[in-house]
């Protein structure tokens, strides 16, 4: 019979368990394990104290000090000894558990609890005081060693880090990291977690869209939970840094959420480029890829990029409902905004601004994604929360720099001379940017003086921020409001801005790869081979950029577009709200089920009141948003009632919209002349989509009869001012093209010049198309405009003012169409040019015969006639003919051919008339026109005399007396009635005259007749 096993103490049970947990043994050579230590010197303390040579609780942190302290080289450093010793207790107490003895059992769970708590503690003193135990590790690292245990905790792929990490294969033991972070004080812990915020920031940094950001984010989220690491990081000195150099760039590149926000798919300046290269992986050759690719490549960056944001807010929310710690967040997005208020430069096109002074796109584009999510709870549908949203904030805070911007109606001096009158006594604590001290001293103030409570609601919580304004005290929401609108602005629309400007790069590049290419065929050479080499690789990699782009920003989701309008007067907040609904017009179903009346309500409102919007640039903006909404553009009917049932819409804006083609005639900049096409072609393209709406086009038919000398009038002006511009640069771009055609084709003499005269030549050619195609376009959608309004509004076109005017622009096109010169202006491919002569002849002819429908005085033909450059009676035959081969209407062409017989009878009318009046004093003739004068003005400040006609029709385009340059208005002119009598006494006398010289000349024709005859008969 077996004899019976003794049952083991609960000591010797205890000092088997920690010797398993410590790897500890107070006997030589007692275990065959080598990684076990023997404390000979304890051993010996113990002995010499009369004690057993057994491990328990009593002793536990002694032997555990004696091991730590020891010289053993061949043993594990002290960190990773510690973690192991949790590893095994946290073994041995499963183990423990299947004891049947209830009190051994709760005793050794004691046990291997302080066990626990003692690896926790002395890991914690070891990091906070890495010299205190000596470390005979020969792979030491920089890294904190704490550091694998935080990323093994979120994930265990370490992969694209530093090799230093990927050396250390220690995992986190259950419950280690919990008790670590929780249970430690802020002074023992500050300087681990200080190293830690550290490496997690130099982990991130260049890691681009598809590199491995999401577990040192995941590792941020982990430690922000505890608050002795939420207190850690906001009081890290580098959390805002501080530096006399300190600028945006340095900001996103030195403090510790910088690089977090870094992480783009968007290209960034060479010295700060992320890896992996999100172009060369995703989109190199997309012209030749399967388009299901290149959908995968944009799905995947939409997916990694919603994952980056949705951290990002999950960390900034931790921060924000911690009363300790929100302040200083706040401090550190307003520092984000404030340095790198130059970003907005660019969106401007005024200066050029440093990448190494200012912050990535990358990192503004997420800031804005990560704050548009920070409003959502509070701009929601019924904006609940509006009144939180003072618009006194831009006047009164002094966290963002808002008071230099431009307001709506108000230059920034104006402001701030109103600020000043307004606050004789208040200081300004931006006068000095440089000031981090103070900054930081108030976020310390914030951090110490916060409420006992940590977490409270950011919807309702008002509480006073300290360095809030004195004069006001805004609420979060406000804060969080006006922080989202400046980051749009320096984020989001500043990349909008940069794709655009990327587009018209990849575009002027291809057009002039087209004209290398054309030249090869020409006069090949090396170097134009290179040239052409050189532009491929670039429109490549442009390309690339392009696609990264769509692929962050144009796929966007569509609530990311989240726009409010409110009462704020700042320029930039009004020209923000329309680029962000431009842009979101322009992503499929992105504007569905969002209410845009009130956006509409706005615009018609603004857009023709420069009374209270000054810049005529951002109320054309306006109107470039009611393009992107008319039906016709934006594939939904949806849109069709802000245009066809909105009421504000049927009753003003057509008004509005002619009222703003005029304004934009004399915006002030230097680019006026050339911007105003642009502008006006939105509006034309407008204007003709309205016509076509029944109850807008009876609006516009009442406004020309009420405004009929007022705001149509100058608008007709304006539009016939660019039609005869617009075709006329057309026609005569031709004629020069056409010569260069013919330098081209003559091959000897086109050879016989150098290579740099061809290549400037053929430079120039395909620039001259380019105009020709632009102001065709725009030629022909002006003619087009006169053409369809002109067939039921007449009377304004046929004031004496304007009727000449009217005249002399048709006859100018009708002598280009179908005069001698005509065939000079035939091309291989019209339509390759917009040129559409046929088109344009029967707009001209149909602009004619309108008129003359409506001329019940018969005053069209009359002037008509009066035309001395252009007008010629057999070009109304000639016109005829060509109609007929083009198939126009036969009434039509019959009306215009009784139209050119008026113009005869006129002709023949006004040279009787001119007979009669003989010579005209000099002082009778308009001294412009040199015509005689039917009502004469004296003009107020050059005391000249003018016809009244003539002068109306001068301050139609411009408002100022045409001999000295003062201002003036038709209100001002003086009727000149005793040169006007004179006038018509003049004309009497002639009449007379002219009468009498008749008579006598009658009476000797009888006399001379009654002679002869007389003569034959004798």
């Amino acid at each position: 019979m077996a004899t019976r096993k003794p049952q083991r103490t609960p000591a010797e049970i205890e000092d088997i368990i920690l010797r398993k947990i410590f790897l500890l043994s107070l006997v030589d050579s007692m275990e065959n394990d080598s990684r076990v230590v023997y404390l000979e010197m304890s051993a010996a303390e113990i002995l010499s104290e009369g004690k057993e040579l057994k491990l328990s609780r009593d002793l536990m942190e002694r032997v555990l000090i004696d091991r730590l302290s020891g010289n053993f080289v061949s043993a594990e450093p002290p960190f990773k000894y510690l973690v192991n010793c949790y590893r095994r207790a946290y073994e041995e107490g499963k183990k423990i558990g299947s004891m049947k003895d209830k009190n051994v059992r709760g005793e050794m769970e004691l046990a291997v609890k302080q066990a626990k708590k003692l690896a926790v503690s002395y890991g914690r003193i070891h990091l906070g005081n890495p010299d205190m135990f000596p470390n005979w590790d020969t792979n030491k690292s920089n890294v904190s060693p704490l550091l694998p245990l935080v990323f093994s905790e979120v994930g265990s792929n370490i992969d694209g880090f530093e090799g230093s990490i990927q050396a250390v294969s220690l995992s986190s033991p259950p419950g280690f990291l919990e008790e670590f972070f929780r249970d430690g004080d802020y002074d023992s812990m500050e300087s681990i977690l200080k190293k830690l915020y550290e490496d997690l920031r130099g982990s991130m940094l260049k890691v681009s869209a598809l590199g491995n950001f999401q577990q040192p984010l995941r590792a941020l989220m982990l430690l922000l939970h505890y608050p002795v690491g939420a207190k850690a990081l906001v009081n890290y000195p580098w959390w805002i840094p501080k530096s006399v150099y300190l600028n945006g760039r340095v900001i996103e590149m030195t403090s510790i959420l910088g690089p977090f926000f870094h992480v783009s798919a968007l290209p960034d300046h060479a010295l700060f480029k992320s890896e992996p290269d999100v172009g060369q992986q995703c989109f190199s050759e997309a012209s030749t890829r399967r388009p299901a690719d290149l959908l995968s490549s944009f799905t995947n960056i939409k997916t990694v990029m919603n994952n980056l944001h949705e951290g990002l807010v999950e960390v900034l929310m931790c921060l924000l409902k911690n009363t300790r710690t929100r302040e200083n967040v706040l401090e550190y997005l307003s520092e984000v905004i404030n340095r790198n208020s130059s970003r907005s430069h660019l969106q401007l096109n005024l200066f050029p601004v440093d990448p190494l002074s200012s912050a990535s796109s990358g990192m503004f584009v997420n800031l804005s994604a990560i704050m548009l999510r920070l409003c959502e709870p509070f701009l929601d549908a019924n904006m609940s929360k509006r009144d939180k949203v003072d618009p006194k904030y831009i006047f009164d805070s002094n966290r963002l720099e808002l008071r230099g911007l431009t307001a709506l109606h108000a230059s920034s001096e104006e402001v701030t001379d109103w600020i000043n009158r307004i606050n004789p006594g208040k200081v300004d604590v931006f006068a000095n940017n440089s000031d981090g001290e103070n900054r930081l001293l108030k976020s310390q103030e914030a951090t110490s003086s916060g409420s006992k409570s940590n977490e409270v609601s950011l919807l309702h919580s008002n509480r006073v921020m300290s360095s809030c304004s004195q004069k006001g005290k805004y609420p979060f929401i406000c804060e969080c409001f006006f922080m989202t609108a400046r980051v749009l602005n320096l984020g989001l629309l500043k990349a909008l801005s940069d794709f655009k400007n990327l587009v018209q790069d990849i575009s002027r590049c291809e057009d002039t790869l087209s004209t290398f290419k054309a030249m090869v065929g020409q006069t090949p050479s090396p170097q134009l081979q290179q040239d052409i080499s050189h532009l491929e690789k670039e429109i490549e990699l442009y390309s690339q950029e392009k696609l990264c782009y769509e692929a962050q920003i144009l796929r966007w989701r569509a609530s990311s577009a989240g726009i409010v309008v409110l009462p704020v007067n700042g320029e930039h907040f009004v020209e923000d709200t329309m680029e962000l609904l431009i842009f979101a017009s322009r992503i499929p179903r992105a504007l569905d089920g969002i209410v845009l009346d009130d956006f509409m309500n706005f615009i018609i409102m603004f857009m023709a009141s420069p009374d209270y919007v000054r810049n005529p640039y951002l109320r054309a903006k306006m109107v470039e948003v009611l393009n992107c909404w008319m039906p016709t553009r934006s594939g939904s009917m949806a849109t069709s009632t802000l245009f066809e049932g909105h009421q504000l819409s049927l009753e003003y804006l057509v008004k509005n919209l002619l009222k703003l083609y005029v304004d934009i005639e004399f915006t002030g900049s230097h680019t006026q002349f050339y911007d105003k096409f642009n502008i006006r072609h939105n509006i034309a393209e407008l204007l003709e989509y309205l016509w076509q709406v029944p109850s807008h086009r009876n609006v516009w038919r009442q406004i020309a009869k009420e405004e009929e000398k007022g705001v149509y009038l100058n608008f007709l002006n304006f539009l016939i001012n660019d039609s005869i511009y617009l075709l006329d640069e057309s026609l005569n771009k031709i004629l020069e093209i056409k010569e260069l055609e013919a330098e081209m084709s003559n091959t000897v003499e086109w050879e016989g010049r150098s290579q740099q005269e061809r290549q400037e030549r053929t430079r120039l050619f395909h620039s001259q198309e380019n105009i020709i195609r632009i102001d065709m376009k725009l030629a022909n959608e002006d003619v087009s405009l006169l053409a369809f309004t002109s067939e039921q509004i007449t009377a304004p076109f046929l004031l004496p003012e304007m009727v000449e005017r009217v005249s002399s622009m048709l006859n100018y096109f009708l002598l280009q169409l179908v005069g001698p010169q005509r065939k000079s202006l035939s091309l291989k491919d019209p339509e390759k040019y917009e040129f559409r002569p046929k088109q344009l002849l029967k707009q001209i002819v149909n602009i004619y015969v309108n008129l003359a429908r409506g001329d019940k005085e018969n005053i069209f033909p009359a002037a008509i006639i009066r035309d001395g450059r252009s007008y010629n009676e057999q070009l109304f035959g000639a016109a005829a003919d060509v109609l007929r081969r083009i198939g126009e209407d036969v009434r039509i062409i019959q009306e215009f051919i009784g139209l050119g017989a008026k113009t005869k009878v006129a002709a023949s009318e006004a040279m009787d008339a001119e007979a009669v009046l003989g010579d005209i004093p000099d002082e009778f003739l308009d001294p412009i026109q040199y015509t005689l004068m039917k009502d004469p003005v004296i003009l107020p400040s050059s005391k000249v005399t003018l016809d009244r006609s003539v002068i109306y029709r001068h301050l139609l385009s411009d408002s100022t007396d045409p001999f000295n340059r003062s201002h003036l208005t038709v209100d001002m002119l003086i009727p000149n009635t005793e040169v006007k009598a004179a006038i018509e006494e003049f004309i009497r006398s002639q009449e007379v005259k002219h009468s009498a010289d008749n008579s006598n000349m009658e009476r000797s024709k009888d006399t001379i007749q009654t002679t002869n005859t007389t003569s034959l008969i004798d």
